[in-house]
Parts: structure tokens; C-alpha cells; sequence
């Protein structure tokens, strides 16, 4: 008896799980599309939009699969308890390889910064890179890389001029021969703002992967244990 009623508490166990996979598939998609959208927010970092769009498809077949995890646990079939365990490790070895791409994207973030702001500041005329760089100023309250001296040089500006998007109060033609105006404008640079919000950013995705992680291996423990209590021939009430 003692046996019976730890696999019927196991079964409600994973139940109960099974719904709280379904809110961390919620929390991957959330987290994966927060991801892409602060990746996008800059030209050079859309070719590192792979690891949020791992988590978003990941998040998707959590969502799903719960329903299927529910249904295995509820019903004490084997099988479709089985494949929940099996579609699940896969699912975390894939969370395990977006993790690394992330942490290796942290590690290169400030070069990486560094090389874009160059390249967006010295191709400022072309469509794609004023358009990111006027987001980013206008949205971080910044202006060039390290500072709005940055724009000192520029052969796109008149002289002593910045782009509009570093004005406080965005106009056409706002930034021309505003250089010197620090009170109309924003003078911190870009670069180490958004390296800070980057950063910050990756650590609370990555936080949030170990948790989901965590209870995701608890789901799986969970499933062995009650295909070894089905297997033994152990009814589950």
C-alpha cells in the first residue's frame, strides 16, 4: 500500500508539473521575443539573434507538449509518459547550447559595440545604419560612441553638428551647429550604455533558463519514477 500511494503522489506530482511547464513555456517565449527585440534594436547584433529564437521555438514546443504531459500522468500510459521524458532532455541539451551561445555573446558584447558604433558612425548616410543609430540615441538618451565629440569629424553633418535623434527635444534640423549646446543635447555616449543594458539583460535570461531548466529535470525524474511504478505492475489510482 505503501508503495501505491507514493506512485499515486508521484502521478498528481507530475501533473501538478506538467502545469508549471506550461507557465515556463509562457516564460521562454516572453523572455526569447524580449531577447530578439533588444538584439534588433542594432544592425550588427542581428546575425546574434539565434539564441532568442531557440528559446522562442523551444518555448512553443513547452507549451504544447505540457497538454501532453498532463494527459500521460492523468491517463498512467507509459508511453506518451515516456516520450514527455525523452521530447523534455532534448528540450534542455537545446536550452544548454542557446545558454552557451549567450554567454559567449556577453563576452564578445563590448568589441562588438565597439566595431558597430564605428561602422554605423562612419556610414551614417546609409539608410539601415542611420536608422539604427537614431533608435538607439533617441531610445538610450545618448549620442555617438563614447561621447557626442564623436561627431566632431563627421563628413555627413555640417560642422559642429550631431544627428537630430541626440537632441532632448527631437525637431528636424535640431542637431545642426548644436554640438557645443550641452544643454540641448545628449552628450553621454551610447556605447557603454547599451553595453550595460546588454549585459544586465543576458544575466536575467540566463537566470531564468536555470530556473525553467531546474524544474524541467524535476518533471523528468518525476516521469521515471512513475514509468518504474507502472512498469512494476504497481496500479496508480
Amino acid at each position: 500500500m505503501a508503495v501505491e500511494g507514493g506512485a499515486k503522489c508521484i502521478k498528481y506530482l507530475l501533473f501538478f508539473f506538467n502545469f508549471i511547464f506550461w507557465l515556463c513555456g509562457l516564460a521562454l517565449i516572453v523572455v526569447g521575443v524580449l531577447a530578439k527585440v533588444s538584439i534588433n534594436t542594432t544592425a550588427f547584433l542581428k546575425g546574434y539573434s539565434g539564441s532568442p529564437l531557440v528559446l522562442i521555438v523551444v518555448g512553443v514546443i513547452i507549451f504544447f507538449i505540457a497538454f501532453f504531459g498532463c494527459c500521460g500522468a492523468w491517463k498512467e500510459n507509459q508511453c506518451m509518459i515516456t516520450m514527455f521524458a525523452v521530447i523534455l532532455s532534448l528540450i534542455i541539451i537545446i536550452e544548454i547550447g542557446a545558454a552557451i551561445a549567450g554567454y559567449v555573446l556577453r563576452g564578445n558584447l563590448t568589441d562588438l559595440l565597439n566595431k558597430g558604433f564605428d561602422v554605423m558612425i562612419a556610414g551614417y548616410n546609409e539608410t539601415e545604419n542611420r536608422d539604427s543609430l537614431d533608435t538607439i540615441q533617441q531610445q538610450f538618451k545618448c549620442c555617438g560612441r563614447n561621447s557626442s565629440s564623436d561627431w566632431m569629424n563627421s563628413k555627413f553633418l555640417a560642422p559642429s553638428s550631431v544627428p537630430d535623434s541626440c537632441c532632448k527635444n527631437f525637431t528636424k534640423d535640431c542637431g545642426k551647429g548644436a554640438l557645443q549646446e550641452t544643454s540641448k543635447i545628449y552628450t553621454d555616449g551610447c556605447q557603454p550604455i547599451l553595453d550595460k543594458f546588454l549585459k544586465q539583460n543576458i544575466l536575467w535570461f540566463a537566470v531564468a533558463a536555470l530556473v525553467i531548466a531546474f524544474v524541467q529535470i524535476m518533471g523528468i525524474v518525476l516521469s521515471c519514477i512513475l514509468m518504474r511504478a507502472i512498469r512494476s505492475g504497481y496500479e496508480v489510482m
